[in-house]
């Protein structure tokens, strides 16, 4: 038995030994049941919040208004719910009055879906199923606890929740639970951006990111949530560069191909193609001038609409914005390249460009070039030492100014490329190609000519 179970189990353990009925609920037993390895344990038991307390005195009672405390354990913290049944959900996520029943059975009927309200004994290692849930798994079926529309319309986010278990666990979706969602799915604005943002991060990347894309546009999510990608569907593309199809069928066969992403490579590939609705033109062919750039600025838009951090939203704006650089790769001069590769995350970058050309032309062959001089290239080549500062300017007769930081570039092109090896070859580079003259150098070599 794991350490966290074994935690479990002992506060189990010793809520019975005090009294009260207490088990095992919610994901733990659903994943047991399937041969998963939970990764929390919940408990639920007679006890008030109060009686918890007493039993452990260094229980973290933040949710207790909820009948839910915390008792902290070295093997992870267990989440202890006093048996409830809930009364009108007025926001569509809180209920407005918590009532404590005897019995388990009461309360779990107000959980979200049958396998989730499947109860279990550590003590005996019996399964208690008073909603069916094990016929579920069986039939590998995601259906609600009672009324559909009632489970869902209790907390709005269950409609999202739905979908991610459906696309995680390779089920199908109770048909009547999916008219419930169709039916509600504008009532999903009432659902906090953090949360809605939350559940996409875990759709696109707990399991099959295309199933749960394809069951959102079912479902009627996807317009609500994220319209701009509903606008993918039907935009055609160029058949000599896309056999696959329009946007819409080239992102859904990218999140195919995702393996654990991370989050930010997950929405780099969700947003990467979100600027060619707006850009669709017909000229000779089909075009999309400038979609990276619109496109950039929309996933930027997109991620501060959905709460992403503003650290993840520079790293997602960055992989939609290069996404077509490696089409230039094998023309870029070294110093270009080596300044590429050494982006920060270009890891992500070179994923997203690995699954884009899988699920378009095929042709791989720019991508094994950037890995491969990513992996032989020495990181003191591809970020070497300068060989000159600011410092060294002004002690050689340069006037400190904007043009530092053009002279200091071309330095280090010459030094990528090869052309230089120290700071005496440097200096002199730096002598014959600038004049000492900063507005004369500026004048000579504007900045636009060593980007």
């Amino acid at each position: 038995m794991d350490a966290k179970r074994e935690a479990a189990a002992e506060i189990v353990r010793r809520l019975r030994a005090a009294g009260f009925e207490a088990y095992f609920v919610g994901g733990c037993v659903r994943d047991m049941l399937m041969g998963r390895a939970p990764k929390d344990y919940d408990v639920t038991t007679a006890a008030t919040p109060e009686q918890v307390v007493r039993l452990f005195p260094e229980a973290l009672t933040v949710g207790a208004q909820f009948g839910v405390v915390i008792v902290p354990r070295e093997a992870g913290n267990v989440e202890v719910a006093t048996f409830r049944s809930d009364g009108i959900y007025a926001d569509g996520r809180h209920p407005q009055e918590v009532r404590y029943p005897q019995t388990a059975q009461e309360d779990v009927r107000r959980r979200d879906f049958t396998i989730n309200g499947l109860l279990f004994d550590p003590l005996s290692d019996q399964v208690l199923d008073f909603v069916d849930g094990q016929a579920d798994l069986r039939a590998r079926r995601l259906r609600t606890i009672g009324d559909p529309v009632e489970r869902l319309s209790e907390d709005r986010l269950r409609m999202l929740r739905a979908v991610r278990f459906t696309a995680r666990f390779g089920f199908k979706l109770d048909p009547a639970a999916l008219e419930a969602i169709r039916l509600i799915a504008p009532q999903i604005h009432s659902v906090s951006a953090e949360r809605v943002r939350d559940e996409i991060i875990k759709i696109l990347t707990e399991g099959p990111a295309r199933a749960g894309f394809v069951l959102l546009d079912e479902a009627n999510l996807l317009q609500e949530i994220l319209p701009e990608i509903k606008k993918l569907q039907g935009v055609e593309q160029p058949p000599e560069f896309h056999p696959e199809g329009d946007v819409w069928i080239h992102t859904l066969m990218m999140l195919e191909g995702l393996r654990n992403p991370t989050p930010t490579l997950a929405l780099g590939v969700l947003l990467h193609d979100v600027g060619k609705p707006p850009t669709f033109s017909v000229r000779e062919r089909i075009r999309f001038d400038h979609h990276v750039e619109v496109g950039a600025k929309m996933a930027e838009e997109i991620c501060a609409r959905l709460r992403v951090s503003s650290k993840e939203t520079e790293r997602i704006v960055e992989l939609v914005r290069h996404h077509l650089r490696f089409k230039d790769f094998p023309n870029m001069k070294r110093s270009t390249q080596l300044r590429f590769i050494r982006m920060e995350g270009f890891d992500e970058h070179l994923e997203l460009h690995r699954l884009d050309c899988l699920s378009s032309h095929r042709d791989l062959s720019n991508y094994e070039m950037a890995r491969k001089m990513l992996e032989e290239t020495p990181r003191e080549v591809i970020k070497p030492a300068p060989l000159l500062t600011g410092r060294d300017l002004i002690a050689a007769g340069y006037k400190p100014g904007p043009i530092f930081k053009t002279i200091l570039r071309a330095v280090e092109d010459a030094q990528l490329e090869g052309r230089i090896h120290d700071p005496q070859e440097a200096m002199t580079f730096a002598h014959e190609a600038f004049p000492s003259s900063s507005e004369h150098a500026a004048r000579i070599f504007p900045p636009t000519q060593l980007e």
